[in-house]
């Protein structure tokens, strides 16, 4: 148990839930697992699932990873995800979570960065081969010391995961958790590059808190989460959330429709957590008019810019909160009242949920001195941001104590709002993931005399990539030596309908 009582790790909320109620429905897989891994979905109750996170926590003690490494984690929005989460920390492992279209590039880049000592993957994930890509990234990551995986036909040197998690444990260990210790690492990128962002079980509680809390999710809540895990945000809006609310969490790997439409209706989802585009769309098609028990919408808006002139929210049994995204440094949420307009954002103090008298503080946000917007308060990791060296701030000042997200921001006149304006230069987002613009352009290079790879605007997910070569098809073969995520990799892709499906397919993810 974690030292302080008054602040939880997430394994002792957890803990709680399952002394609580064991034989509630905890999680529930992807109905299209046996597409995504090749496994059948499975349905654990909680009193389940703690077995399986016990085993897996004595076999991560057993495997001679010493409390406080990083065990890096790249796999699907499947139950498998959570139960390595919860194990590593009731293990007193800190957990690195690997965007699932990274490839050997960048997967080796996170596991140098942070030091790993473990990658912990799937067999395949939609028909690729993601035991090999781990194990090729942790032959070239000195600090790996231990490959496990789940699934069938992993690779020599690759320790089976299924096994372990269905039998018992010989000896239950846990180590002594502490709130304030770092508990999951992010990546993001800024202005000054790639960027590794721990943070601790207090900072994760906080965020998820602020979702909970302003969505008005009900407690023992079934929260349907189609957000891929692998940031802040899509773990505060899944893991965090579900352990808040001591319901049920229901899983669905990007994307779907009609497998998605099929969870809500079958399931009796209470909430929803989505990309805000997908949601617009699900909701004009008419798809979450007939959800019997749909209260709420977590939208979740990774081009926060876009908020004010996105459409009112015609759906009048489920509201909807706009969940503004700032890379990795913070969100922000707003629930829409009855009209279905967004909620103006002020400057100062936000407290959680907005309408209350006495609210929490969730966060504060203010205006800096280049016209951006800084954010500070219990979800944000300041010191992850700090500047890298001293000469790069005033000695007098110091270090600030907020951080700068880098998105041009005004205050309107007229109302007092805060109008986020434009995203930070030089860093193109495409849908989850974040890249230097000076990236694309070097990434091209490599390629030869003539070919172009470039960032167009994208109302969904902010950009999509494009490239243009003498030869598409090498070029993409090219790419993938290089060891590059699809997303640069099907930017050289040919004109036709089926290609454009599978890059809308990337951006989505």
């Amino acid at each position: 148990m974690s030292q302080n009582a008054a602040s939880p790790t997430l394994d002792d909320m957890f803990r709680r839930i399952v002394a609580r109620e064991p034989g509630l429905m905890a999680l529930i897989d992807p109905a299209d697992k046996m597409r995504i891994t090749g496994q059948a979905p499975q349905r654990l109750t909680y009193a389940e699932a703690d077995r399986a996170i016990a085993a897996l926590a004595a076999h991560f003690t057993a495997a001679g990873l010493p409390v406080n490494a990083v065990i890096a984690v790249q796999m699907p929005n499947c139950i498998e995800l959570f139960l390595t989460i919860l194990a590593a920390h009731r293990a007193g492992l800190v957990v690195a979570l690997l965007p699932q279209l990274w490839r050997q590039a960048e997967l080796t880049m996170a596991l140098n960065r942070t030091g790993a000592r473990a990658i912990v993957t799937t067999s395949r994930i939609d028909g690729v081969n993601h035991a090999d890509l781990a194990m090729a990234a942790a032959a070239e990551a000195f600090s790996i010391r231990y490959v496990a995986g789940f699934g069938s036909n992993l690779p020599e040197g690759m320790a089976p995961l299924d096994d372990v998690m269905a039998a018992p444990p010989i000896i239950e260990t846990a180590a002594r958790q502490d709130s304030r210790r770092a508990a999951i690492v992010t990546f993001d990128v800024t202005a000054q590059g790639f960027r590794p962002i721990p943070r601790t079980h207090l900072h994760m509680a906080a965020g998820g808190l602020v979702l909970a809390l302003e969505s008005r999710l009900p407690q023992r809540a079934t929260l349907l989460s189609a957000m891929a895990p692998t940031s802040f945000a899509g773990l505060a809006s899944s893991l965090v959330a579900w352990l808040l609310s001591g319901g049920t969490l229901a899983l669905h790997h990007p994307f779907d429709i009609e497998v998605l439409e099929r969870q809500i209706n079958e399931l009796g989802c209470d909430a929803l957590s989505i990309p805000a585009g997908l949601a617009m769309r699900l909701s004009e098609a008419g798809v979450l008019a007939g959800a019997p028990r749909l209260q709420s919408v977590l939208a979740h808006w990774r081009t926060p810019e876009q908020v004010f002139s996105s459409p009112q929210w015609g759906e009048a049994s489920a509201a909807l909160t706009d969940v503004y995204l700032f890379g990795e440094a913070g969100l922000l949420a707003a629930r829409r009242p009855d009209n279905g307009a967004p909620l103006p954002i002020k400057l100062g103090v936000h407290g959680v949920p907005r309408e209350a008298a006495s609210s929490s503080t969730a966060g504060e946000t203010l205006l800096t001195s280049n016209g951006t917007l800084g954010l500070r308060g219990p979800m944000v990791p300041i010191a992850a941001y700090a500047p890298d060296a001293p000469s790069r701030m005033d000695i007098d000042s110091g270090p600030p104590d907020y951080v700068d997200t880098g998105y041009a921001a005004r205050i309107d006149r007229a109302t007092g709002a805060l109008c986020i304006t434009a995203p930070p230069p030089g860093i193109i987002t495409v849908g989850g993931y974040r890249f230097l613009s000076q990236d694309l352009l070097e990434w091209a290079k490599r390629l030869g005399h003539g070919a172009l790879l470039t960032a167009l605007p994208d109302k969904l997910s902010g950009y999509r990539l494009a490239g243009r070569a003498a030869d598409n098809s090498k070029a993409r073969e090219a790419l993938s030596e290089l060891g590059l995520n699809p997303l640069m990799v099907e930017a050289f892709r040919d004109s036709s309908s089926q290609a454009d499906e599978r890059q809308a397919t990337l951006t989505v993810h």
